[in-house]
Order: C-alpha cells, then sequence, then structure tokens
C-alpha cells in the first residue's frame, strides 16, 4: 500500500526466488568439520543430523515439496566398523526424536536403498517410519540409506528383465518410463537442483539417472555449516540458471 512504511510490509520467504520441485542433497564434510576443530568424527556427524534438520524446516518454510539427502553409500560400509556402527545408532536416534515434528508439520519419509545386510530392528525401524507418515501430505523427505545409484539402476533392470521372462512384458514396451517406474523414486519428480557441500564436485554415485537434467551446485562449506544463508544463495544460484532442457536458452538471439 502506498505510503505504508516498509518496516511494516511482510515478505514471504523464498519471495523473487524460484523454487526447486526436488533438491538432492550430498551431505559431505562432517569429518573434515571436526578434524578442524579437533573433534571425533562422530561429533561432525551429530552436528550434520542437527544440519539436516534445518533444512528439512527451510524447505518447508520456503515451499521446497521435495528433499532427497544422501546419508549413507553403499560404499561407506569400508569405513571403520565403529563408525559404521554410530552412524546406523544416529538414524535410529533422529527416527526416535524427530518422528512425531516431522508428522506434526505434515512431512511424509521415504528411505530409499537396499535393504541387504541392515539388522532386523532397522528395518524393521525404517518400514514403521515409512508407515506413519504415508498420508502425509506436505514435505516428502527422501533418506538415501545403504543407497548407490549403479545399484539402483541394476536392480530396476534386473526386476524388468524378469518381467519380460514370466512373459508379463515386451521388450519394446522398456522406455525410460518404465525403468524410471522401477527406481527406488518411482513417483517422485526428478531432482532440480543437487547440492554437494564441503567442495567436492562429484555425484559419488547419488541419483546418476534421476539428476540427467539437474543443476549442479557445489559449495564450500561443511554440511555442519549449512545454514539458512546457504540455502538461500543456492536458490539464488539456482533462480539466475537457464534451464534449456536440450533447447534454446531464453537469452538466446
Amino acid at each position: 500500500m502506498a505510503g505504508e512504511p516498509a518496516a511494516s510490509m511482510k515478505v514471504e520467504p523464498g519471495a523473487g526466488l524460484k523454487i526447486p520441485r526436488h533438491i538432492g542433497v550430498i551431505m559431505d564434510g562432517n569429518g573434515r568439520w571436526a578434524r578442524q576443530r579437533g573433534k571425533r568424527r562422530t561429533e561432525g556427524h551429530v552436528e550434520g543430523v542437527k544440519s539436516l534438520r534445518g533444512l528439512v524446516e527451510h524447505c518447508i518454510t520456503y515451499g521446497v515439496p521435495c528433499l532427497t539427502v544422501f546419508s549413507f553409500s553403499s560404499e561407506n560400509w569400508s569405513r571403520p566398523s565403529d563408525e559404521v556402527s554410530f552412524i546406523f545408532n544416529l538414524l535410529r536416534r533422529f527416527v526416535a526424536s524427530d518422528l512425531q515434528r516431522l508428522i506434526r508439520n505434515n512431512v511424509r519419509v521415504r528411505i530409499i536403498g537396499s535393504r541387504a545386510g541392515l539388522e532386523p530392528s532397522l528395518v524393521k525401524l525404517i518400514d514403521d517410519v515409512e508407515a506413519k507418515t504415508q498420508a502425509n501430505t506436505g514435505l516428502t523427505l527422501v533418506v538415501a540409506f545403504n543407497y548407490g545409484s549403479k545399484a539402483e539402476i541394476v536392480a530396476a533392470a534386473r526386476h524388468l528383465a524378469g518381467e519380460v521372462a514370466a512373459g508379463r512384458l515386451s521388450p519394446d514396451d522398456i522406455d525410460e518410463q518404465r525403468l524410471g517406474d522401477a527406481l527406488y523414486t518411482a513417483g517422485l519428480p526428478d531432482p532440480d537442483v543437487i547440492i554437494r557441500t564441503s567442495g567436492e564436485q562429484r555425484l559419488s554415485n547419488f541419483l546418476l539417472w534421476q539428476a540427467a537434467y539437474a543443476e549442479f551446485v557445489f559449495v564450500d562449506e561443511h554440511w555442519p555449516d549449512f545454514d539458512e544463508a546457504s540455502f538461500v544463495r543456492v536458490l539464488e544460484m539456482f533462480t539466475q540458471r537457464d534451464r534449456r532442457f536440450g533447447g534454446i536458452g531464453t537469452d538466446a538471439r
């Protein structure tokens, strides 16, 4: 309204920003964050959970419909066994402490990845959190746990091969849509932007198929230091990108 003091005008979070439908995050740098502070690696993972909790809140506030985070890679089994056990217990603690908050905030949780090698109690926990949040209609939080994209694609191909062998599917019917529907992420939009923290610039076997047209944003902050200001900078960079999907950009002459 003309003449209204600027201080009294409410600006919605994300005003003027293009909001991705789906953000993927490779949460890197917990160990480096801890080492730089003379702390144990496990303390870095604890701080990383706090950053994840904040990111979920930012996605809700700014209206991001879907968030996928890379929590534990299938390659991470090569880490020291005590660190692997700590990460698994951290997932249990996160669910125990945050499940009710996620339900109150209308967050649906999906946990993707192989269940092979996981303790039965952990599989039951995963099934339980998915069931209890299945009816929620707000943010979809996808946790990639014991996940590797190459293995995901192989599993999808093996499933389709089985359908063909059983006579339920013709090889000619296999296309990009059919393969995509056989992936863990079936029913979700492909990520619009992939964020990786800690200065690394690679995908590390994360959403290889789904990220075909994603924008990549690499930030220097270690994951425990990724805060709302970091998140907004990513949205600003995404807003400035000219996404062409193989066509001609909007700035073309």
